[in-house]
């Protein structure tokens, strides 16, 4: 079985769109993503790799859940096509290039981009996608090289409201 957990950066601030890629994570956020990597951790659900958009918000977020889930900071793999210029079929694409040693891959990036791929990746999804969203999507698959569009299944879906 191969996981894929995708995880939409927690909550930043609003203003400052003329500065986007530079977005900083409000406390909350920072709080929000502590919360989700503590659950996450309780479950064991662990990334082997983490692969995130170079976004200030996105790879702060990506660095809040590896600490939380022990997982060295300096292995997280940055890639900027995350920030802007993926496709559905470019995220597959990536996605069946990872080493089949990998059994659970995180990956960290944007709205409506990671909601887009979350309902495109699950065999039923149709939840929203807040700040801070994790949702966990497992494929009956031995090699990643396998995984295909709608074939994933839901396993758990988290955002900071399960948490209030």
């Amino acid at each position: 079985m191969k996981r894929l957990v995708v995880i939409r950066h927690a909550k930043t601030e609003q203003e400052g769109y003329n500065r986007d890629f530079d977005r900083k994570l409000l406390p909350r956020g920072i709080d929000d993503a502590k919360n989700i990597a503590s659950d996450l951790m309780e479950r064991n659900i662990c990334p082997q790799q983490i692969i995130a958009s170079p976004a200030a918000r996105a790879i702060h977020t990506a660095r809040i859940f590896a600490e939380g889930l022990r997982f060295p900071i300096e292995k997280i793999v940055e890639k900027k096509s995350l920030y802007f210029d993926f496709t559905t079929q470019h995220f597959v694409d990536m996605v069946q290039e990872t080493d089949d040693s990998v059994d659970t891959l995180f990956v960290v990036g944007h709205n409506p981009f990671m909601h887009f791929v979350a309902q495109n990746m699950c065999d039923k999804y149709d939840g929203h996608m807040p700040t801070c969203s994790t949702v966990v999507i497992d494929f009956n698959v031995e090699s990643w090289s396998r995984v295909e569009p709608r074939e994933g299944i839901l396993f758990l879906h988290l955002y900071p409201k399960n948490f209030k």
